[in-house]
């Protein structure tokens, strides 16, 4: 059975959390898109770890991890981070496989990238990682990936540092390298967990573009960089947040006003660690943006969502979301493209009972306080779809699963 994993907001909602906690059931875990700017975070037995290319499955001893077709892989920070977990007592080495189709971020593309934003008139926010270039010159079909790496005429166009970091790094990526559809057809039938990267909402075609990133983080990227077809998904969830996170610059049309809702911001992002995990950037808050999430979920063809964070909201009277926008004096409930519209978008609030109870106590569904999940189901009924996981706390136990994906 093969299930996907995506983001359904603008990024950092728990991914990492819910792949390490379905993986637990999965046999193969795959990465499909993105690069060195995700950054999972995850806690097991009060330890932290920080991931970004390898999958979060992992640091479970028996499962293999893949980074597939659609990654663009910063090789020193990978093996760095190979390092790191290898330090930490994770046993990787045999475990882990690099898709041979997979694109390299050269060193060089950093300050490209870097460079690219500031000339903008309407800078991105870029993390700098030199993702943005990768993606450009695979479109450009002037990219190297890791079958590349065995094509002579190929590597004959590189020269200087680009050839000395290439020739550092070839033989211990070629002993990773799968040729991935091969791979995948070879384990159908099995659990297989597919990891995406950033959000629905920053996907290339169907997010706030230009504001988005290079990749394809929507739930069909699982399918065009892992070498299967769309028919074998058999289930797709999006993960979400109690509220909304964005970094970087673009739209964000429920975000607190500093103002008048500084206060309120701050409580959510100091509550919820809203500090980016690869660059310690603060992340822009707001209200849970309802029409945004449906968008997510109809564009992804989500069977689930899965809501995380739940729990900062545990100390207040009352919590708000965004059900709908005005925009030029009209009241708006489907997601617009034109960023225009977005940005003069004043969100609409629907307001509900707080709880003021420490969920982290609970340990069912059942058990959450009668407001809490009514919130919940307030939301299953906006969006038409599911909340089939619920997280109260960074470890796996703080996780409530009504529907399990894989059954």
């Amino acid at each position: 059975m093969n299930v996907v994993v995506i983001g359904a907001q603008w990024g950092d909602e728990g991914k990492g959390k819910i792949v390490d906690y379905l993986a637990e059931d999965a046999k193969y875990v795959v990465r499909y898109a993105g690069g060195p700017n995700a950054g999972h975070t995850i806690v097991v037995d009060g330890k932290q770890y920080a991931l970004h290319q390898v999958p979060s499955g992992i640091l479970y001893a028996d499962k293999k991890v893949f980074l597939g077709s659609g990654m663009v892989i910063d090789v020193e920070a990978f093996f760095n981070e190979l390092q790191m977990l290898k330090d930490n007592g994770i046993n990787w080495e045999g475990r882990v496989f690099i898709s041979d189709r997979a694109q390299i971020i050269l060193p060089r593309y950093r300050q490209m990238d870097k460079d690219r934003d500031a000339a903008r008139k309407r800078p991105i926010g870029t993390t700098g990682r030199g993702m943005g270039i990768a993606y450009a010159e695979k479109a450009h079909r002037d990219g190297v990936r890791l079958a590349d790496l065995d094509w002579p005429e190929k590597m004959a166009e590189f020269d200087g540092e680009d050839k000395e970091y290439l020739d550092k790094y070839r033989d211990r990526l070629m002993s990773m390298r799968v040729n991935m559809a091969a791979e995948m057809y070879k384990v159908k039938g099995e659990n297989v967990l597919f990891e995406g990267a950033q959000g629905a909402m920053l996907d290339l075609d169907s997010g706030t573009y230009p504001y988005v990133s290079s990749g394809a983080s929507c739930a069909a990227g699982a399918s065009s960089g892992c070498g299967i077809g769309p028919h074998d998904l058999d289930q797709i969830v999006g993960v979400f947040k109690a509220y909304e996170t964005r970094v970087g610059n673009g739209p964000m049309p429920s975000e607190f006003n500093n103002e008048s809702e500084g206060e309120l911001c701050q409580y959510v992002r100091d509550t919820g660690r809203e500090y980016g995990v690869t660059t310690g950037r603060a992340r822009r808050c707001g209200y849970l943006d309802l029409v945004a999430l449906r968008y997510a979920c109809r564009v992804n063809s989500l069977d689930g969502l899965v809501l995380t964070h739940l729990d900062i909201y545990d100390a207040m009277d009352q919590i708000e979301a965004c059900v709908a926008y005005e925009i030029n004096g009209k009241r708006v409930t489907d997601f617009p493209a034109n960023v225009k519209e977005l940005e003069t978008a004043k969100p609409i609030l629907e307001k509900f009972k707080g709880w003021k109870t420490e969920l982290k106590n609970c340990r069912s569904y059942e058990e959450l306080p009668e407001e809490a999940r009514a919130y919940i189901k307030y939301i299953e009924d906006y969006c038409e779809t599911p909340v089939t996981i619920v997280s109260v706390g960074y470890e796996r136990k703080d996780t409530f699963v009504r529907k399990n994906p894989w059954k």
